[in-house]
């Protein structure tokens, strides 16, 4: 285990390390759709260009923006300026695209009069159908070959420009998400599904738009989540979550998230003892190490003790110049019981799959 936990650090302590090219701002804030300045420093004798490709990941997206030159070099730093994206808000994540470069974290706030009344800034430029958990697909091996895959997307139940949305701009803040994960045996002759969960929910979503704010944000509703088998193969249950929102800049660029959710069971009556290996805390955290590689923790345990830890890494592929292969490269971890809902209760060997992610 030692072994496996320098794997899973290894891509932490490399991003630590000094890049070439500095990027800064004057005090690491800007404004969706105003202009901010950003201040870059290169290696000792390069060539300060007039002007600057500058990559915004705005999560899950990411968007290359053009900063000219405000003036000239002087004692090796440069000034540039620009316009940030209309539909950033909240902690975002720059890097130069062009050079080897530190990852700069600036929260971005937004000056609409929605924002300021719902705080619910991202709704405004976010499309209808948007990204929700990680999707991706892997491959592994544990007493033969097996896949796991996951969906996961949100849709916005209101229009905040027309009808409820606009009269009532808190609206806007209600989201139906739906989760599907697949457990495939591919040993198997047949290649059946071992089980699947389907996750629908209903959740109201607010994010802070201001400084004095102790939460980040936090979402609430209710889900089901059952595997549609019947008879003494099927598994369902009814909850009720909060899941508050808290993200941390870090000195040396990415950002630490943490991200628990607190729920309750409204029904369990099929699995009357699932408490005994879920417990009603999914403990959530993920460091993303300036937009290369995305490290997901989530741990459960158990009012028995028994619980479940689940490890996923996720690196872009453009940056492991592999061509035109789009994505992340994905890596989960699986070790405890109950990965899936029809056996919720049962432990088997600990599990590393491999494969491809689009949303990490």
């Amino acid at each position: 285990m030692r072994t496996w936990a320098l794997a899973l650090l290894w891509p932490i302590w490399v991003s630590a390390a000094a890049p070439e090219w500095l990027i800064a701002t004057p005090d690491g804030r800007a404004v969706a759709g105003e202009r901010f300045e950003l201040i870059v420093s290169g290696p000792y004798g390069a060539e300060l260009p007039d002007e600057i490709a500058l990559r915004v990941r705005i999560e899950p997206a990411e968007v290359t923006i053009r900063l000219p030159a405000t003036g000239p070099a002087d004692a090796g730093r440069r000034a540039y300026a620009g316009t940030m994206p209309g539909g950033a808000s909240g902690p975002i994540t720059l890097d130069l695209a062009d050079y080897p470069s530190n990852a700069l974290v600036v929260l971005v706030a937004r000056r609409d009069a929605m924002q300021r009344v719902t705080a619910s800034g991202p709704a405004l430029d976010e499309p209808l159908v948007s990204a929700n958990d990680p999707v991706y697909f892997v491959i592994g091996a544990r007493n033969g070959w097996d896949a796991r895959f996951q969906l996961s997307f949100k849709y916005r139940l209101f229009d905040q420009s027309s009808g409820f949305g606009a009269d009532q701009p808190w609206l806007a803040g209600f989201y139906f998400g739906y989760t599907q994960t697949s457990l495939w045996d591919l040993s198997s002759e047949s290649k059946p599904f071992h089980d699947t969960s389907y996750r629908p929910s209903l959740f109201w979503k607010w994010e802070r738009t201001d400084q004095r704010t102790w939460i980040d944000g936090v979402r609430a509703g209710v889900e089901h989540e059952s595997n549609g088998n019947q008879g003494g193969l099927s598994r369902s249950i009814n909850t009720v979550f909060v899941r508050p929102e808290w993200r941390f800049p870090l000195q040396r660029g990415g950002t630490l998230e943490f991200t628990p959710k607190f729920y309750a069971y409204l029904s369990n009556g099929e699995n009357p003892d699932i408490a005994d290996y879920r417990g009603y805390v999914d403990w959530r955290v993920r460091y993303d190490a300036g937009g290369s590689w995305i490290t997901t923790g989530v741990a459960r345990v158990g009012t028995s003790g028994k619980g479940s830890l689940q490890l996923d890494m996720s690196r872009r592929t453009r940056d492991m110049k592999v061509g035109p292969l789009s994505g992340y490269l994905h890596v989960q971890y699986f070790n405890g019981w109950g990965e899936d809902i029809l056996d919720y209760n049962v432990r088997r060997p600990w599990t590393l799959r491999i494969g491809l992610a689009i949303v990490p």
